[in-house]
């Protein structure tokens, strides 16, 4: 049965826990069958606001699932019960341990070469018995078409029935709608799982993280990088959920009765 949904801002979002979406993608990857899921939180949806083709891409995903507290919180306002976030770290490790456990290989696109070793080294110690029989850090610039097919046919021989992506929002997302179906294996857009499992990132405390103030952390741990980003995308996220809830509020309001003469 498809999963719950809400619409924030235009973005179809599924209402699944990280056990539950894990347990639905390694089942598709297990069955030979392809696909895409993206993790995506308020940047995602601003970005999906500004480029309808981009939200075209969260919306066709087999599974587009809460990676922030503002959106679990939109989305029981919206009234689905989302018990809690889908965080793209903690799902590429629920995935990685369910792959290790049925023997299913996977496969990393993107970052670095620093990041993709690290990760291979320490995500097995997190899933012990995990095959990881690809990992790919391509070039940090736009790719020829040559370039692009060799790294599917590269991802295809690997055998990896997942491959996780790490790109960074839109362009992940992106790649893996556009090449699920070349490689035939599910993709998954996990953004700064990569860093944060490598070791090279430090992640938000778990009280921080649930208050919804991850933002806030990240921020101040790279200021200089994400400083615009947030100020352009909190105020945009909130003022426009407001104006959608308004909208929801005006067309569900009972007409007024006719005064009586």
């Amino acid at each position: 049965m498809p999963a719950p949904s809400a619409h924030v801002l235009g973005v179809r979002f599924d209402s699944l826990t990280t056990a539950e979406a894990a347990r639905q993608l390694l089942t598709l990857a297990s069955r030979g069958e392809s696909g895409y899921a993206c993790f995506s939180n308020a940047h995602g949806v601003i970005e999906a606001e500004d480029d309808p083709s981009f939200r075209e891409v969260l919306n066709g995903a087999d599974l587009n699932l809460p990676d922030g507290m503002s959106v679990v919180r939109a989305m029981r306002s919206l009234g689905v019960d989302q018990r809690d976030r889908v965080y793209g770290p903690d799902l590429t490790l629920e995935i990685a341990q369910r792959a290790a456990e049925a023997g299913v290989p996977v496969a990393f696109y993107g970052s670095s070469q620093k990041v993709l070793d690290a990760l291979s080294r320490r995500l097995p110690e997190k899933a012990p018995g995990l095959r990881i029989v690809e990992a790919i850090s391509p070039p940090f610039r736009p790719l020829t078409e040559e370039e692009d097919e060799a790294f599917v046919q590269q991802l295809r021989q690997s055998g990896a029935r997942i491959v996780f992506v790490g790109l960074g929002c839109p362009r992940q997302e992106r790649w893996a709608a556009e090449h699920a179906d070349r490689i035939g294996a599910v993709c998954l857009a996990v953004g700064a799982a990569f860093d944060f499992h490598a070791g090279l990132l430090q992640q938000a405390p778990g009280w921080v993280q649930q208050a919804g103030l991850e933002w806030a952390f990240r921020l101040a741990m790279e200021p200089r990088r994400l400083w615009r980003r947030y100020a352009r995308i909190v105020p945009r996220f909130l003022a426009g959920f407001a104006a959608q809830r308004f909208r929801q509020r005006s067309e569900n309001a009972p007409a007024p009765e006719t005064a009586r003469v």
